[in-house]
């Protein structure tokens, strides 16, 4: 495992179980629009640190722990870092962006980040599988990214919890836009991933413009 890699996992678990028993420091760097647009601006990266409970970041650093690789394999560490902030950065944009008049909204969680790894590593290798225990049959990578992706319209629509479901959204956009930026040639060798991933994210879109958000 790249060094980079157990460092990012390392610092979530860390600042995650501190904040699992300080209820102090997870509100004070937890995502809150209020607290942002009062020109807290650092929390739409510190959120991306703290979890909601061990089940949540337990989720998020599994699909790191596979995904991440094969973005530094193919792409570089600081390509990967790039993807990985990056992808961060995005989602906190696009959550403030949907949520920016409801003062109260909260939200945590690394998905932002991870979204953007995963979609970044699925059009890296769309040929991967993955094998879960309680499924016999391997299941096709892009399978899980666009079913991840559909999930979180549910969040977003049902905000039966803290986690931040838009969010995925802007770090898939961004994990998958800085890939194809970084590799243009996925565009024509690899046209149908690049058009099925976007599937989730135009959906989104749409819903949103509808009202349907």
């Amino acid at each position: 495992m790249a060094v980079i890699l157990i460092v990012i996992i390392a610092a979530n678990v860390l600042i995650s179980y501190k904040a699992f028993n300080d209820v102090l420091f997870f509100r004070k760097y937890e995502f809150h629009v209020g607290s942002i647009r009062s020109g807290e601006s650092l929390r739409m990266i510190t959120s991306a640190f703290l979890h909601v409970d061990f089940a949540h970041l337990a989720f998020n650093m599994i699909t790191l722990y596979f995904f991440a690789p094969v973005v530094i394999t193919n792409l570089g560490t600081p390509s990967f870092l790039l993807v990985y902030f990056g992808s961060l950065i995005c989602g906190s944009l696009l959550t403030l962006q949907f949520h920016k008049n409801e003062f109260y909204y909260r939200a945590v969680g690394a998905s932002g980040a991870v979204t953007g790894v995963l979609y970044s590593a699925i059009l890296l290798r769309p040929d991967m599988n993955l094998y879960f225990f309680f499924i016999p049959i391997p299941i096709p990578a892009y399978i899980f990214g666009i079913g991840y992706l559909l999930y979180s319209i549910y969040g977003m629509k049902s905000r039966r919890d803290n986690i931040g479901h838009t969010a995925h959204f802007g770090g898939a956009i961004g994990g998958y836009m800085i890939t194809l930026f970084n590799q243009p040639y996925l565009l024509t060798e690899n046209t149908l991933m690049v058009v099925l991933l976007a599937i989730p994210i135009v959906i989104l879109f749409i819903l949103a413009k509808l009202g349907k958000l």
